[in-house]
């Protein structure tokens, strides 16, 4: 996997089933596979009916996203930008085009660390155990010569994306999925709904409070004992992101190598095995927790200084926490 996030959940949800006497709500909760990942979807209602009939409407959501920008969809706009690279420009709906925009800006923002064309990358690291040596660092090199975002064109008038090199891809990844939830979190908003949680394979966005009037709780799985938790984080209206290699990394020399590839360099990411970003919503949150894997912990929290609303913890690869200094949660405790 490059980088985008892993379909690995480093986050899950811990829910209390309660009511509130005089003022009843229901919670309801599904789990389906959207967008390549799993979703896990909490509505808070006033009956059981009413919020299955919401969630429908967010797996409707979800579906019709996923059908405009999943790059392995044959049909999507995404999929046309893709197959047309290096040949024409493709009008795209607002919604793609915007999209696409906001990813160029992070890319920007990083230096290349976040691209959103890393998609065309060559997926010459294996970690499932087959690899007994680093890719040469030729192979390395041609491993990302389609991937730089500079060499997409966007014309706004037109509302076309246009690939310059042919074999160039874009693609959104998990930053889709934060997308997605943030969206559904609008949508039901608008529509009334005053509590619930989207969880697309970690991304996740949560407003409101459960039906007990406590906040939802959010369980952080520690890295290095997976079926273990190393904290427990409140959470009512913002969203939270992961980013980590706790399952998909190589060692080389004693050097652990995480599964999210730097763009820019085709090497993988060193130093941090995981990092978790709070905010107000997924889609941002998801590409500062990717770009501060990639970029490190010293350029990472230099980069997150121009993100004021965002804070971050991260977990180094020798187990320690760092926490950035904005980060204000309390009863923040956390244990690795």
């Amino acid at each position: 996997m490059s980088i985008q996030k892993s379909v690995y959940a480093f986050l899950f949800l811990s829910v209390v089933l309660c009511g509130l006497s005089g003022n009843a709500q229901v919670l309801r909760k599904r789990t389906t596979l959207l967008m390549g990942g799993r979703f896990d979807i909490t509505i808070v209602a006033k009956d059981s009916l009413s919020a299955a009939q919401n969630i429908d409407e967010v797996i409707a959501e979800i579906t019709r996203i996923e059908n405009l920008i999943s790059d392995w969809k044959p049909t999507s706009q995404v999929s046309e930008v893709n197959q047309n690279a290096g040949i024409k420009p493709v009008k795209v709906d607002r919604e793609v085009f915007e999209l696409t925009q906001r990813a160029i800006q992070f890319s920007e923002a990083t230096n290349g660390g976040f691209d959103v064309s890393f998609a065309a990358m060559d997926r010459i690291w294996k970690f499932d155990g087959s690899m007994t040596e680093m890719p040469s660092a030729q192979a390395i090199k041609k491993s990302v010569e389609k991937v730089g975002y500079k060499n997409i064109i966007l014309d706004s008038v037109q509302s076309t994306i246009f690939l310059k090199l042919k074999g160039m891809k874009i693609g959104f990844g998990a930053l889709g999925e934060g997308y997605a939830t943030d969206k559904c979190r609008n949508m039901m908003l608008a529509k009334g709904i005053k509590a619930g949680i989207v969880n697309g394979s970690g991304d996740m966005t949560a407003w409101g409070k459960q039906p007990s009037g406590k906040d939802w709780n959010i369980g952080m799985t520690n890295p290095f004992h997976p079926d273990t938790l190393f904290a427990v984080v409140p959470l009512n209206n913002g969203a939270v992101t992961t980013s980590g290699s706790y399952e998909k990394f190589v060692v080389f020399d004693g050097k652990r190598y995480s599964h999210i590839i730097n763009p820019a360099t085709g090497y993988p990411a060193t130093g941090l095995c995981s990092v978790s970003v709070f905010g107000p919503n997924a889609e941002t949150a998801n590409a500062l927790s990717t770009s501060l894997m990639v970029l490190g912990q010293t350029k990472g929290l230099l980069l997150l200084k121009k993100y004021s609303e965002y804070s971050c913890v991260m977990i180094t690869d020798n187990g320690k926490l760092v926490k950035s200094k904005n980060f204000k949660i309390k009863k923040f405790k956390a244990k690795l």
